[in-house]
């Protein structure tokens, strides 16, 4: 019994310590929207209603949204559908994938469906899953409709990460003409740009630097904020709470009408950030993130509009200044320096967001390679990417001059946001069928009450496209274009190498007629094949008719999982005859797993190939057809470092010694001779031979196709970051291999 008791507590201590450190992380964002929100939905001419009928409808509708999007669909019902703990819209559609068989990533093979992390339900189909399955099976114009709108959302997405701490900032700092009415607009955009220039040039740091203070922060914000509330209900109007009813919304449409329609783009700025709160579910456990939210965010946000709503029902004249004007007149300048410091904090959590999300996407193949940093050690999911930090900053900076007016902003931030929700809410319905394998009337309800709620909040934001709303059009569609045509691109080019393999024994009957020979060392073919010889290699030996003894095909590539765990990384097989001293190593990451550039690949791979050698007459079970691949997965505990190469070699009963290549020698020859010669193959070198790609268009290609493949996909090409830079090869043991290929 004490023992239980003690688990328990221990259990309760680590959730209560967790939801305090999501804090920071999780509700920077949704915690600074009352800066913004009255202010944005009392703009244009809802401001000419002066009644506090109006005041009341706001707030009705901006608890019933609270409580309705943010409470019930995103904490009970979408926080349910984490892909291995992770969140976010990638996450359902990984998910969504696995279980319908879908794939963006073209070389997945049924080896991958074992791993640990690829688990699906084994329960029976029910007739609207297969129906699902089936129409994704049979057409695949739905797939690539699905994956367009996955990256309609995905763009929204990183708009957010343009938009939030714009407005955010610009809201906070704007409370000084409160106090300072003097002061020009112009210095308040100038003060904003100053921060945010200050804001982007910290991000290389990481934000575990600094990860300490946000939770505070963003804790003594949300006490502030409520408190002040709390004091503004009894102080100003006590009879607030008689908004909470449902009529107000109601008799808030018949006393606006067309005008508070509109309104409703401001009220949902509300809840701003609760999307980033499912993102971030693989920072923090669902449950901590649950009674953070539930215990001490929702109830602290609600005071606080319910105290600024008070209000304003007795001072009208203040409402495009009603956050700072309800602060009372001894706790102004506190409260000022803590909004301030909470709306970097909030920035902070969706500009991490955003290198999130552009780290998977180039995992996905769905954005150029880029540099991606990781700053913890601890962390995996905090990294930073230099070149969207930059391009970040610099959008930034332009919404924040070329606007200057938060309510433009807002508009944009508002269409931005429901975006996003709608199509977590249409992923949702098919996970719903595919995954959860609920009936569909469940399914139908839940598409029709919260589909129908973001419908009337994304209709209120288009009205608002001229104002502002275009904003994130544009830069979705930017976006989107870049994704969708490198996406477009790189499958292509793994057509193209899959119709142009090369048959091994072609190579080898072509060796005496050409001159062929082997040379001392390893060499590692690069390639997008997970299976066969890459036609780059045969144009080398065509022009080069030589190559090393031992020679690698290796295959860098994404599962449609978020991690990939350490023991599963390398899988490792034998490409033709043994004489020909031919293999080939795949290694494969997460959509979320880092791949780390400082990797002692060489060594690794040479102990995985020796202890494939070794353990090869064991796993004859695993012989497959083909090109006569034998599969034999290599589980290493740890990564392998250079002073300790081979964990197994280290633990065998034959001694070792270490030379200056990392590798251990045996003292014996209890090791089979060609493990020997792999040995011996790797203290002569290691060369790279990495292929060098450029797509062109066909002739009777269409203008469009042209321009995209021409022009955009060629200028990513060779604009963003090239293979052997991702690699870290070392340039003096590189060689270069050019090819066209027409799309």
């Amino acid at each position: 019994m004490q023992s239980l008791c003690w688990c328990l507590r221990v259990s309760c201590t680590t959730v209560v310590s967790l939801a305090y450190q999501s804090l920071g992380v999780v509700y920077g964002d949704l915690s600074t929207s009352p800066l913004y929100v009255y202010k944005t939905a009392f703009s244009g001419k809802l401001s000419l209603h002066e009644n506090d009928e109006e005041i009341y409808g706001v707030l009705s509708f901006i608890f019933w949204t609270f409580t309705l999007i943010a409470l019930l669909k995103y904490v009970f019902v979408v926080m349910s559908a984490d892909d291995n703990g992770e969140g976010g819209t990638v996450a359902l559609y990984s998910l969504l994938c696995r279980h319908a068989r879908l794939s963006t990533l073209p070389n997945q093979q049924a080896t991958d469906e074992k791993l640990s992390s690829y688990a699906t339900d084994g329960s029976a189909d029910t007739w609207q899953s297969s129906g699902l399955k089936a129409l994704f099976e049979k057409h695949q114009r739905f797939s690539n409709m699905l994956l367009i709108f996955v990256l309609l959302g995905t763009s929204m997405a990183i708009g957010d990460g343009v938009l939030t701490p714009t407005i955010s900032v610009l809201s906070a700092v704007s409370g000084v003409q409160v106090k300072i009415r003097e002061l020009h607009e112009n210095y308040v955009v100038l003060i904003s740009c100053v921060i945010l220039v200050g804001l982007f040039s910290l991000q290389h740091h990481g934000t575990h630097r600094v990860a300490f203070i946000f939770a505070p922060i963003v804790t003594t914000w949300l006490l502030c904020i409520s408190s002040i509330g709390i004091y503004n209900i009894f102080q100003w109007n006590p009879h607030i709470f008689n908004a909470l009813s449902p009529v107000y919304m109601l008799k808030f449409f018949r006393s606006t009408g067309i005008d508070g329609w509109i309104s409703l783009g401001g009220v949902v700025l509300s809840i701003t950030g609760v999307e980033t709160m499912f993102a971030d579910l693989g920072h923090f456990s669902s449950l901590s993130i649950k009674v953070a939210f539930t215990f001490l965010v929702y109830p602290c946000l609600i005071l606080a509009y319910m105290g600024e709503a008070a209000f304003l029902t007795k001072h009208h004249e203040d409402i495009q200044r009603s956050f700072y004007k309800a602060i009372p007149e001894a706790v102004f300048w506190p409260v000022f320096i803590v909004a301030t410091f909470a709306a970097i904090v909030g920035s902070q959590a969706v500009i991490s967001a955003t290198f999130s999300i552009i780290s998977q996407c180039c995992a996905l193949n769905c954005f150029p390679s880029v540099k991606i940093i990781h700053t913890s050690s601890k962390i995996c999911g905090q990294i930073y990417i230099p070149e969207v930090n930059w391009m970040l900053m610099c959008l930034c900076l332009a919404v924040t001059i070329g606007l200057r007016d938060t309510n433009m902003i807002g508009h944009a931030y508002g269409l931005a946001v429901t975006t996003v929700m709608l199509v977590t809410t249409c992923l949702m319905g098919q996970v719903m069928i595919t995954v959860w394998k609920q009936r569909i009337f469940i399914v139908v309800a839940f598409l029709l009450f919260f589909g129908s709620v973001e419908l009337l909040y994304i209709s209120a934001c288009v009205y608002k496209i001229p104002e502002g709303g275009w904003i994130p059009l544009v830069l979705s569609f930017i976006f989107m274009a870049v994704m969708y045509i490198w996406n477009y691109g790189t499958m292509k080019k793994h057509d193209f190498d899959m119709e142009n393999k090369v048959s091994m024994d072609s190579i080898v009957a072509l060796g005496p007629s050409l001159g062929m020979v082997r040379v001392p060392g390893i060499g590692l073919v690069y390639t997008n094949l997970a299976t066969g010889v890459p036609a780059i290699f045969g144009h080398f030996v065509t022009n080069l008719p030589a190559f090393h003894q031992v020679l690698v095909f290796v295959c860098i590539k994404s599962v449609q999982v978020p991690h990939v765990s350490e023991n599963e990384r390398l899988l490792i097989s034998r490409v033709g005859l043994k004489e020909y001293g031919m293999f080939r190593c795949i290694v494969r990451y997460g959509y979320k797993d880092l791949q780390q550039e400082n990797y002692d690949f060489e060594n690794t791979l040479v102990s995985a190939i020796v202890q494939f050698v070794e353990t090869e007459g064991e796993d004859e079970s695993s012989r497959e057809a083909g090109d006569m691949d034998i599969e034999v997965l290599h589980a290493p505990e740890h990564p392998v470092k250079n002073s300790n190469c081979n964990e197994k070699l280290k633990q065998s009963s034959y001694g070792t010694q270490v030379t200056k290549s990392g590798i251990r020698h045996p003292e014996n020859f209890m090791l089979k001779d060609e493990s020997l010669e792999i040995l011996k193959a790797k203290e002569s070198g290691v060369a790279y031979i990495i292929g060098h790609s450029y797509a062109k268009a066909k002739k009777s290609s269409t203008i469009l196709k042209k321009f995209a493949i021409n022009v955009v996909y060629a200028f990513l090409s060779k604009n963003f970051r090239e293979p052997e830079v991702g690699l870290n090869v070392p340039h003096a043991s590189l060689l270069e291999v050019g090819m066209v290929y027409y799309v």
